[in-house]
Order: structure tokens, then sequence, then C-alpha cells
């Protein structure tokens, strides 16, 4: 099967299984996505979205939270992963959208990269949810479904998956896709013990076909 058919196939099969897949964190407007994105590093939505009423209520807004400490904010998020990191990444990434962007949060993911605590991963998906700019966010789950499947070739790092992804997909499905390959990794095609037997894609899977060799030997 060619990389093209490969794709082929995996775009029509969640087209027709999950038309409409979007990102679990919840959030009202910019300002509380890339909080909880910020938030979500290495930490489950879930998580994440516990934590972010009390928060927001406490800074509803980036110039709130842009006037705390990151002591302040670190009460708030103390239940996630690596909070002391957050709360000082969270308190000058505020402090920088009100001193060097006006109050208003960029749109380039380029400029996004620039606030503290934002990497090419999470300036992707706000730039992608909020902005519907055609980029692909690379996290855990999309570098393993996509090596999986094998909708990537020698693909070690997020970059070079981002790159033949971004390549591969068409561009006005690319924000979709990226929710259709995290949604997947975290729900079928888990790291330590995959739904294989569950997957709809098991029939071109390059990983479910290695497996099934595996277990004859």
């Amino acid at each position: 099967m060619t990389i093209k058919e490969r794709f082929k196939r995996t775009i029509e099969y969640f087209m027709k299984n999950q038309p409409s897949a979007e990102t679990e964190l919840i959030y009202h407007e910019p300002y509380e996505l890339i909080v909880a994105t910020i938030l979500s590093a290495q930490c489950t939505d879930k998580r994440v979205n516990m934590i972010t009423p009390a928060l927001f209520k406490k800074y509803p807004n980036a110039e709130a939270m842009s006037k705390a400490e990151p002591e302040d904010i670190f009460k708030y998020i103390r239940s996630c992963t690596y909070p002391n990191n957050k709360a000082r990444h969270l308190s000058g990434m505020t402090r920088m959208i009100m001193t060097e962007f006006g109050g208003i949060l960029p749109s380039e993911p380029e400029l996004l990269q620039k606030l503290p605590g934002v990497g090419r991963k999470t300036a992707n998906v706000v730039a992608s949810v909020l902005f519907k700019k055609p980029v692909m966010a690379v996290d855990t789950h999309v570098f393993r479904v996509s090596n999986r499947i094998g909708l990537v070739k020698n693909a070690r790092t997020p970059l070079s998956v981002e790159l033949q992804l971004t390549k591969n997909f068409p561009p006005e499905i690319i924000r979709q896709a990226h929710h259709w390959l995290i949604l997947h990794g975290r729900y079928i095609c888990k790291a330590r013990i995959p739904l294989c037997e569950e997957c709809g894609l098991n029939d071109f899977c390059k990983f479910y076909m290695w497996k099934k060799n595996k277990l004859k030997k």
C-alpha cells in the first residue's frame, strides 16, 4: 500500500466515524485555551479541566493573571504535572501578552512561540484550534499513532512527523486530522496496551500486521 493510499483510507475511516472530532480541553476564549494547553503538557485533559474552573474564576483574563506572582498561580494548579514551572510560564506568558501584544493573543505560530511556556506543539494547537491555521500539532499520541499506522516513514522526531503529516493531509483537514489522531491514541491506540482488535484501521496498520506476524512465530 502506498502512502497516498494509506492516507486515503485513514481519512475515509475518520470522516465516517469521527467527523466532528475536536479538543477535549474546556475553554471559552483564546486566553483560556492557551492557559489550558500549557497546563496539558504531560498532563491529561481531564485533570486540566478539573483545575481550570477555579483558576479562571480567580484570573478571568490575561490582564488579571499578568498581575499575579507565580506562587499565587501555583496554588490553583498544584495538582497538575510540573506546577512550579507552569506557574512561572503562565505568569510570564500573560505578562508578555499584555506588554508586547497589547493584550491580544497572536495568531501566528511563530509569534506564539515567543511566549514563555509555548513550544512548537502548543503554538500549533492554539493556531489550529483558535485561528484555523493548517498546522499540525504533534504530541505523544499523534507521534505514536502516525508511526504505528504507517502514515510516516523514519520519523523519529515530532518535527519529522509534523512535516510528513502536513505534506500528505489535504490542508483543509489538517486541523481535523490532529484531533483524529490524538483521540485515536487516547482511547484506542494506547501506548501500553493498544486495543488493536477494536481498531477500524487494523486491516492496513503496520503495527498490527507486525504484531500478528510476531505471534505466528
